[in-house]
């Protein structure tokens, strides 16, 4: 199986590189800009037809929330009609295209688990721009899964848990809001479970499918800094706040917990609770 990975030198394209390193079963190609821009056809066919790939997975984002506001042609070009065009190479080549998304496709107004045929309804740039891209995928013929995640961290990267141990050298104390509710998603985890859905899946079928992937549990903003202070040893006391007092040009879901029950159901995953993902990402992180 030869796998084409884009948007690999994020979280979850570095997480995959980790694995494939390990692994070793597969052959894996990995790409990000400048060496491939998802919106570029001719140079996504290339790519495909040059390697031979017969799974693509899409971990390209445009994932700057305050900044799409305003950046809202980058944030559609990348989010929208990149995953289109993946899609349609993949279609054309009878690859399976495996597609990231988000949480934020959602405006967090419910008050249970959010499932996979729940109603979209983005309350901003990014969410609406990941939701065009999830309509593209559908309208593309291709075969495909797409994954919505929520709260991605890694030890790679850019992320919440990176943040607060950073602020919690420099300061006594730390404001976290404690308003909005949802679940991290160590890029570990999720990363072993696309992998765990590509060992299981028939590449003769054609699958029309979407799914949640987060790890178990819930918990704030404010509980998860909590949790990071304790694991990682750090002595910061962290203050619970509400939302307003952090006003941020793009409004965020108060609700972003998500349903896994189909994925576990369909592939026979088992998924950590949150807690245990931080605890495996600190340990990594501390001995780098």
């Amino acid at each position: 199986m030869n796998i084409l990975v884009t948007g690999s030198n994020g979280q979850l394209g570095s997480e995959l590189k980790a694995l494939a390193e390990m692994d070793g079963g597969w052959r894996f190609y990995f790409y990000d800009l400048p060496d491939l821009d998802i919106t570029d056809r001719a140079a996504v066919e290339r790519v495909c037809d040059l390697h031979g790939i017969g799974v693509i997975i899409n971990c390209a984002a445009y994932t700057a929330v305050d900044r799409a506001e305003d950046d809202r042609d980058a944030a559609f070009r990348v989010n929208r009609d990149g995953p289109g065009v993946l899609a349609a190479c993949a279609a054309e080549r009878g690859a399976l295209f495996l597609h990231v998304s988000t949480d934020y496709v959602f405006d967090g107004t419910s008050c249970r688990p959010y499932c996979e045929d729940d109603e979209a309804s983005p309350i901003g740039v990014y969410g609406h721009s990941k939701w065009l891209g999830e309509e593209m995928v559908h309208a593309s013929g291709a075969s495909y899964m797409i994954v919505r995640t929520s709260w991605l961290y890694s030890s790679f990267g850019n992320n919440f848990v990176k943040t607060m141990l950073r602020l919690a050298d420099e300061r006594d104390e730390l404001r976290v809001v404690f308003d909005q509710v949802g679940t991290p998603c160590y890029a570990a985890d999720l990363a072993r479970a696309l992998l765990t859905v590509l060992e299981q899946v028939d590449l003769r079928k054609v699958y029309a499918e979407t799914y949640h992937f987060s790890n178990e549990g819930v918990c704030s903003w404010y509980d998860f800094a909590v949790m990071i202070m304790r694991l990682s040893g750090r002595e910061c006391r962290v203050v619970p706040v509400e939302s307003c007092e952090f006003p941020t040009k793009a409004k965020r879901p108060q609700f972003s917990v998500l349903n896994k029950g189909k994925i576990c159901r369909d592939w026979n995953l088992e998924i950590p609770h949150w807690i245990d993902g931080l605890e495996r990402m600190l340990e990594r992180l501390s001995a780098q």
